[in-house]
């Protein structure tokens, strides 16, 4: 066991080498930089620390309103976290934080980690009723908001400290800036807290209310080097983050890119066209984006596409919603063998990750395990299934969560966190996601996941996307209904797309019912919301 321990820190320790993570630099700011992490641990306030010390003249971020270095925003951010302590915000207090990707967010996440505070993300997305009852649960300290949330967070807000992080030229901001605070604080280096504070990240609420998922930050850089064994980022590169850095697969963007000194290019809006001409301006080497985001670029068309050279690109990082095969093979085709798809979950962080050569070898798959993570399939008695055969997804890794703020967590067998999704591997390990567990529909006594219709109707030549849901029928208990969405131009008939479900997979897996719509309804992040689907009552 010492022996597999001993491997896997060598492991651990080439792979963060491999990054140029610890590349040689004047021995002075090396010096500064591994003090401020021994004093720190691993977190965002010992990155900026650590790389102010190593470089810092160096572009830390670009957004909107500009550039700032890591120097800038390590200063920034020792004012925030005074003016959020002067302010009587303790270690401990959470802070809300409910903004768009821009430098506020990044300021409000940092200054958190350099008080002690705990930083809750809200959904941008969310309704003024979820955000009340989410603060109400929560009892956060402060509220962090964009000018433009300022209705939203009112009431929830109520009795809490307001600090607004964006506020548009002529708008009213009524509570204080965090740029005003900024300006008018002291910059000086802060004492490290006694206690680092949580990251709570809440899950997406596709299925329900959304719940605080909390988790500590790590104490190593083990984590890192676990995504870094399968997606090859390299030290001082330029990231540009286009999914929202309130979920999971953004702020994971974020922090990845800190140990890294990375450059982070932000815009507060996701625009198809934007994207790809940032990343052409700031010769960004990584683009992280949710499944939709890739689709909507390539839907801009080859002309729009050549306009734009983004050959600077060596990952497309993926994760958030399912990938489906034929979108991962239009991308590759169109931006090369880039790609990187992370499969995992609020709670578990990472299951595993495809990469580019899983991708074309197997379209449509999850990918494999990265360092240090267990992956298991497991049947409702919790024994292990054998390959090719549909069973319960379970993970382990360092980054598990510690469990809904709330109250509760998910099941847990030998260690191992179930994602709540069913899934099987391939003949070579590869792990494929059938659907939700709870997403499984019987019909006429018949079991069948929605996914691996879905996926056949995606790749349908004139199909944009599908989603298939289970609705009540007296016959048969469930009945599958397909809800499609047409390419532009494109004319296809209920009858004709149950006829391509029909002649190539089994009879029961044929939709009963078509449902033609212009968009299907998403959150956030991209996730279909399959309640609405459900919900609607017209055929």
């Amino acid at each position: 066991m010492d022996t597999d321990h001993a491997l896997h820190r060598l492991r651990v320790v080439q792979t963060l080498l491999q990054s140029g993570m610890f590349a040689p630099s004047r021995p002075d700011r090396t010096l500064r930089s591994l003090a401020a992490l021994r004093r720190w641990g691993p977190t965002a306030a010992a990155a900026y620390t650590g790389a102010a010390a190593r470089y810092p003249d160096r572009v830390a971020l670009v957004d909107e309103r500009g550039t700032l270095t890591f120097e800038q925003m390590h200063r920034r951010t020792n004012a925030l976290a005074r003016a959020l302590g002067e302010a009587g915000v303790r270690e401990q207090e959470g802070v809300a934080i409910m903004a768009r990707n821009h430098r506020g967010f990044i300021e409000a996440t940092v200054a958190c980690s350099k008080l002690g505070a705990s930083a809750l993300y809200l959904n941008t997305a969310f309704a003024g009723p979820q955000i009340t009852d989410v603060l109400g649960r929560e009892k956060p300290a402060a509220v962090i908001y964009d000018q433009e949330f300022a209705g939203l967070v009112a009431e929830g807000a109520k009795r809490r400290k307001r600090f607004v992080s964006w506020c548009d030229p002529g708008a009213s901001c009524t509570d204080p800036l965090t740029d005003d605070l900024i300006e008018q604080t002291d910059d000086s280096s802060l004492s490290p807290p006694a206690e680092k504070g949580r990251v709570v990240i809440l899950t997406s609420g596709t299925t329900g209310t959304p719940k605080g998922a909390a988790r500590k930050q790590p104490d190593s850089l083990e984590p890192v080097a676990a995504l870094l064994s399968k997606i090859p980022l390299r030290a001082k590169g330029v990231t540009m983050i286009a999914a929202p850095m309130f979920h999971s697969w953004g702020f994971a963007h974020f922090t990845l890119a800190l140990p890294l000194g990375a450059t982070i290019v932000l815009q507060r809006r996701f625009d198809p066209e934007a994207t790809l001409r940032a990343v052409a301006q700031h010769r960004a080497d990584t683009l992280a984006v949710v499944p939709v985001m890739l689709q909507r670029m390539l839907d801009l068309g080859p002309e729009t596409l050549s306009r734009y050279d983004v050959s600077c690109l060596r990952i497309v990082a993926l994760s958030g919603s399912a990938l489906p095969g034929e979108l991962a093979t239009r991308a590759m085709d169109a931006f090369g063998d880039v790609l990187y798809n992370l499969y995992g979950s609020t709670e578990v962080a990472w299951a595993t990750i495809a990469t580019p050569a899983d991708l074309r070898a197997a379209p449509g798959t999850a990918g494999r395990a990265p360092m240090g993570t267990a992956v298991k399939l497991l049947d409702d008695a919790g024994q292990e299934v054998p390959r090719g055969e549909p069973g319960r997804i379970f993970v382990g890794n360092e980054m598990m969560f510690d469990g809904y703020t709330g109250g509760g967590g998910k099941e847990i067998i030998d260690g191992l966190m179930s994602t709540g999704d069913m899934g099987h591997l391939d003949a070579d390990g590869r792990l494929f996601v059938d659907g939700r567990d709870d997403e499984m529909i019987v019909s006429g006594g018949e079991n069948v996941f929605p996914r691996e219709v879905e996926d056949l109707l995606s790749d349908h030549p004139q199909i944009e996307e599908a989603a298939v849901v289970g609705v009540p029928d007296e016959e048969f208990g469930q009945r599958l209904r397909a809800f499609v969405v047409l390419r532009d131009g494109a004319a296809l008939s209920e009858e004709e797309v149950k006829q391509h479900v029909r002649s190539n997979l089994a009879r029961y897996k044929v939709p009963r019912d078509v449902v033609f719509l212009e968009e299907l309804p998403r959150n956030a992040t991209g996730k279909i919301l399959k309640r609405d689907l459900r919900a609607r009552d017209t055929v």
